[in-house]
């Protein structure tokens, strides 16, 4: 069997299942070559015409049949998952990531050029702060969390990608043990309101449930952040926030504040008192 028969097999496989995407893909087919190439440690572009092995075979059968009995994401089975072209270790201590940050931070750049210190608040796997400290490479990072599961693989991401002397990993609740202002502070926080919290597939399951419930409405953890930007913000720097599906509440939250949103999902907000 080639490698391309063998992403055929999964992709049947998988579309007969009752399963959810959105960890990486959104279809079944996609998620059968993420599995079966990085299953195998081959680079997504690898030719599809070479056969596998028995041991290959075998590896990705296991591999699939764990996706569609145990509902378990694709980048916890490989233990890795890519955001921006770059890839990151993750496990079940850390959401997998998929911000819609990442997409901003070219844009970022041009706004914000003089950046030297930059946020990334509730940082789990650290993905943000390390696409930030790409981004901007006369930048200091700091990654803050809550969670010590989260900060432990933050710091593999952070020894993977050598960034050691530039991002800082910090405990901290929201701002608490912060200190100083920023340039620019990303934050990614918990933002799922209560009742799609209660109907989250099984897939979403798997993940911390401490880095995706944002109270009733979403916004519980995102109008302190909002609330408290101010004070952690130089002159001229700016918030960056992602709500995902929690965007019309928090339109209706914020109307008062002149808020840019750049995404559906992600708001800039450059508080009056820091510019």
């Amino acid at each position: 069997m080639t490698r391309g028969e063998l992403i055929e097999l999964v992709a049947r496989r998988l579309a007969a299942a009752p399963l959810h995407y959105g960890h990486g893909t959104d279809n079944a087919r996609d998620e059968a070559a993420w599995l079966v190439l990085r299953g195998i440690g081959l680079p997504f572009d690898a030719e599809l015409s070479p056969p596998v092995t028995g041991a290959q075979e075998r590896r990705i059968d296991r591999l699939a049949e764990r996706r569609i009995r145990e509902k378990i994401p694709v980048a916890y089975l490989l233990k890795e998952a890519w955001l921006a072209g770059v890839p990151f270790y993750v496990d079940e201590r850390v959401i997998v990531p998929r911000s819609h940050i990442a997409e901003l931070f070219p844009a970022l750049k041009k706004r914000l050029p003089g950046s030297r210190r930059i946020l990334d608040l509730c940082t789990g796997s650290g993905c943000l702060a390390i696409l930030a400290a790409k981004a901007f490479p006369a930048a200091t990072v700091d990654g803050a969390d809550i969670s010590p599961a989260a900060l432990a693989v933050a710091r593999k991401n952070v020894a993977r990608h050598r960034l050691g002397r530039r991002v800082r990993l910090v405990r901290s609740s929201l701002f608490e043990s912060l200190h100083g202002r920023y340039d620019l502070i990303v934050s990614n926080p918990p933002y799922v309101a209560a009742p799609a919290m209660a109907a989250l597939p099984r897939e979403y399951r798997h993940e911390p449930r401490l880095a995706l419930a944002g109270g009733r409405d979403g916004l519980e953890l995102v109008a302190r952040i909002v609330e408290q930007a101010a004070a952690h913000l130089g002159p001229g720097g700016a918030l960056v926030c992602e709500v995902g599906e929690s965007h019309p509440a928090a339109r209706r939250r914020f109307r008062a504040l002149a808020l840019q949103w750049p995404k559906p999902e992600v708001f800039v907000y450059a508080p009056r008192a820091s510019r």
